[in-house]
């Protein structure tokens, strides 16, 4: 019997560390033909053709793509270099298509230049302007026909004001318009989300809890009392649901996330969950809800949870321990441009939050995870990227060290010296 032919490869990245996170493990290299991982391991010399590009990782470590769930690039893009936490002010307006190209085109060059091969842009739709409006979302699709996207793109649309109100007539309305067409695994519209309450600093969370000035917060949908909006907030659910769409709620009080709890199902998730309790999170588990939250915002509004709760409700925020240990389906993500989209910098926080000293291989794997093939599986998209497998999409980068060999506080200071998405570089530096 004849051997069968072994088509060359485009690329071949060989000499290192290569954390696969899928059946494989941990390899030494991987070969990537027509924008997906061709093999993976060892002896690759055979997928080496005249054309096949060879890379000498000389020690250095791959990673799959990072995949930020949660990433307002377009905001980010209109921020730049400007985090709104520190520096309020500092955007660019964003008027025209032009204006919206290049905030996109600048986050893109962001993203790549860290390592992001894939984020969730969360809000975009008719009820808003600027950085969160519908036209962003053409914008997004003219750039993919282009070709000019150098980050996969999840959408999650929104029929209400960021941070503020929503009506059920709204998302109805919101819910016919059309999306554009693109290739899903560049631009995919995958869902909605609802802004079920707001933040606890800005005493806007709706929580059992009493705010120093003697309020509880309120959900931010519309309706004639709680009862009233919780069941609004539950129809918004439904016809997300019945219209095949996943849900994504921003709540950060105890009280809105029960509000929410029992509607959502398995593939839907809380983003933020500031205030989640540990029986929720047992609920959420058992449901397959999952919860996206950013390590880094939770070190930075700590203090202002207590100036605005007291210690004790601070101290029990953000409760990431229990989040890992009871299984919840967990996501880390940036939120950028309110903080930095730097994802060394947020392991780097959940660390802090988890107490974490000195090299933890086994945890900061785990954490890694929730940034790459945890977030697919918000994405939906497990199937085809977030892990380094034969058959899979060709995203990843290449670090100056292995980060499962550095204390999570020295993270930061891993340099991403390269960024391939779909088996192009879009990053060397």
């Amino acid at each position: 019997m004849t051997a069968q032919r072994i088509q060359p490869a485009d690329l071949v990245v060989h000499g290192g560390v290569v954390h696969t996170f899928g059946p494989a493990g941990t390899v030494t290299g991987l070969a990537v033909r027509d924008g997906r991982i061709a093999a993976t391991g060892g002896g690759l010399t055979g997928h080496i053709g005249p054309d096949t590009e060879v890379l000498d990782l000389v020690g250095r470590t791959v990673l799959p793509g990072i995949n930020d769930a949660h990433l307002h690039a377009t905001w980010l893009g209109a921020r730049w270099p400007h985090p709104l936490l520190g520096v309020p002010h500092g955007e660019t307006p964003i008027v025209t298509a032009e204006d919206r190209r290049a905030a996109i085109l600048r986050a893109g060059d962001v993203c790549a230049a860290l390592g992001i091969t894939s984020y969730t842009e969360p809000g975009l739709g008719p009820g808003e302007t600027g950085c969160f409006s519908a036209d962003v979302l053409d914008e997004y699709a003219a750039l993919h026909r282009e070709g000019r996207l150098r980050a996969r793109v999840t959408v999650l649309r929104l029929f209400g004001l960021l941070d503020g109100a929503s009506s059920l007539g709204d998302f109805e309305r919101g819910l016919a318009t059309p999306v554009p067409t693109a290739d899903p695994e560049w631009l995919a519209v995958t869902g909605v989300k609802i802004f079920a309450d707001g933040i606890p600093p800005m005493r806007t969370a709706w929580t059992h809890h009493c705010y120093a000035d003697g309020t509880r917060g309120t959900l931010l949908v519309d309706g004639p009392d709680d009862d009233g909006r919780a069941a609004n907030l539950a129809k918004m659910i439904s016809l997300a649901h019945e219209a095949g769409l996943v849900v994504g709620v921003h709540a950060t009080g105890e009280r809105s996330i029960e509000a929410v709890l029992e509607h959502l199902r398995a593939g839907d998730h809380l983003v933020h969950g500031d205030l989640v309790t540990p029986p929720q999170l047992r609920r959420m588990a058992a449901r397959g809800v999952g919860l996206t939250t950013q390590p880094a915002i939770a070190t930075a509004m700590r203090p202002m949870v207590a100036t605005a709760l007291g210690e004790d409700v601070a101290a029990k925020a953000w409760p990431l321990r229990d989040i890992l240990d009871l299984g919840v389906p967990l996501t880390l993500s940036s939120d950028a441009p309110v903080v930095t989209p730097d994802w060394r910098v947020h392991l780097a926080a959940a660390g802090e939050l988890l107490g974490a000293r000195g090299v933890t291989p086994e945890l900061t794997a785990r954490l890694l995870r929730c940034y790459t093939t945890e977030a697919a599986a918000q994405d939906g998209s497990a199937a085809w990227k977030g892990s380094l497998e034969p058959g899979k999409v060709a995203d990843f980068c290449v670090l100056g060290a292995d980060p499962v060999g550095v204390p999570l506080a020295g993270l930061p200071s891993v340099t991403v010296e390269l960024t391939v998405t779909g088996g192009r570089i879009v990053h060397k530096g």
